[in-house]
């Protein structure tokens, strides 16, 4: 039976003109000829050179904004005289040329409209040239399937996004952070709050573009604490701050289980109860936690507890979760248990390299702080102190390269050789790095293992929970 061969789509497009819209190009550049003002407005709405089709267009348009940029006057006798001097008004076919621009605009009071259209169809070739880039791909790539879905999305997603390959404007740059620096002075933080003082104290808060790594041996408590900072975010209980959307990605806890240990932690219930049968359908217990499932279900929390996730199709899928929900907190946990298909077979100290690169990209592409969890090695207890190190984190040193904060979590208790610490409740915190301020030892915090649940020993601290002085000596 002979084999049905399809018409290529790909064939008859390529006969086919690009989207653009001639007349409204000629719109926006004889309003700037007309109206220099109208150049602020195109810069406004991202309009570039490329944006325009017609090659004799991109060219006065670069110039229009060369000459607006640098302070010169625009109209069409110094335009014209611009492109004389740089050796191109050839290449647009002559000074009338210019004049044809300003005929062919009858009023600027449409100059919004003209942009908008040029936007739009440059959006449009955008879109056909990341359509055939992956079709392209996919027929000639040897890259693994998952990672090709995974950059082909992500092209999809940047076109509205991104700034059309323009470097930020440095003075824009400095008021930007100027501004972050006025909101931090006004006794407010540029970072997502933990909900936990003393934390909040030294990092500031969880910044957006950050890779924060919580690292632990195991039964440290590492889940529980991040899920204590994902209620605390969600529920705006991080001191003053509102709500904010959590995404959470869990590798290796379930959905049913992690609810289930927020929803004890919340009402103070243990889970050993639950599960012994010993709770009791009247009593203070259930009705804790019937209050705490009717406060957590309204938090704006979002879990992901597929097993098994490739690195390239958690960024796809996180990447998704923000765009649908706006989440300003993402969960990973944890680091050890993702997977990259194709550097599996160089190693796992190269594979663990490579997610954690591709974590902190997500940080950055995302713009919101990616809380990673990750397993430390057996060193502190080799060690015989039980004190973990930043060269202890397991797998790989890129970890700790590429993380902008590394929080190490303790719990003395879990080591009978130590002798100095006897309080069953404690746990301590080491700021092992932190990449825009300063790192400390010993943050302490109570966990009540019956409950899984982190507080603050603010009853060991001064008024604001801080010794005093502590404050000047930080910064």
């Amino acid at each position: 039976m002979p084999t049905e061969t399809l018409p290529s789509a790909s064939g008859n497009a390529a006969m086919r003109l690009p989207p653009y819209s001639e007349e409204a190009e000629k719109g926006v550049l004889g309003s700037i000829l007309q109206d220099a003002a109208v150049v602020d407005l195109a810069i406004e709405n991202q309009l570039v050179s490329a944006s325009f089709y017609v090659p004799a267009h991109r060219i006065v348009f670069e110039e229009l904004v060369d000459m607006a940029t640098t302070g010169r006057p625009i109209d069409v006798l110094t335009v014209a005289s611009r492109l004389k001097e740089i050796g191109k008004i050839d290449q647009i076919g002559g000074e009338h040329f210019l004049y044809r621009l300003i005929d062919s605009t009858p009023t600027t009071a449409h100059a919004g409209y003209y942009i908008d259209i040029v936007r739009q169809k440059r959006m449009l070739r955008s879109i056909i040239e990341c359509a055939r880039n992956a079709e392209s791909a996919c027929y000639s790539s040897d890259e693994d399937a998952f990672a090709l879905l995974g950059r082909v999305e992500q092209s999809f997603f940047s076109i509205a996004d991104r700034q059309h390959g323009e470097v930020a404007s440095w003075p824009d740059v400095v008021k930007r952070v100027m501004t972050q620096i006025e909101t931090v002075g006004d006794n407010s933080s540029s970072g997502i709050k933990t909900g936990f003082p003393d934390i909040d104290h030294y990092l500031g808060g969880l910044r957006p573009g950050n890779m924060a790594v919580l690292a632990a041996r195991p039964s440290m408590g590492k889940t529980s604490l991040a899920m204590n900072i994902a209620e605390n975010v969600a529920r705006g209980h991080t001191g003053g701050e509102e709500a904010a959307p959590v995404g959470i990605f869990s590798l290796e806890m379930s959905q049913e289980d992690l609810v289930m240990r927020m929803l004890c932690t919340y009402a103070r219930v243990s889970m050993h109860q639950i599960r012994d049968g010993r709770l009791g359908g009247r009593s203070d217990r259930h009705r804790s936690l019937v209050q705490a499932a009717d406060v957590l279900r309204k938090a704006p929390v979002f879990l992901d507890d597929t097993a098994g996730l490739d690195v390239m199709e958690l960024r796809s899928r996180a990447r998704r979760m923000r765009k649908r929900h706006n989440i300003r907190l993402l969960i990973v946990d944890y680091l050890q248990l993702l997977s990259c298909r194709e550097f599996t077979r160089q190693g796992r100290q190269i594979e663990t390299a490579v997610i954690s690169g591709n974590l902190k990209a997500m940080a950055k592409e995302l713009g919101v702080p990616v809380l990673v969890l990750s397993q430390l090695s057996r060193a502190p207890e080799a060690r015989g102190e039980g004190v973990p190190r930043l060269s202890d984190l397991r797998d790989s040193g890129s970890i700790e390269q590429d993380a902008d904060i590394v929080l190490l979590l303790r719990r003395p208790c879990k080591y009978p050789e130590d002798q100095e610490h006897d309080d069953r409740r404690l746990a301590i915190i080491d700021i092992a790095k932190n990449r825009n301020g300063p790192t400390f030892n010993e943050i302490r915090l109570n966990f009540e293992e019956e409950f899984t649940r982190f507080d603050s020993r603010a009853e060991e601290r001064g008024v604001d929970g801080f010794a005093a002085g502590e404050e000047d000596d930080v910064f």
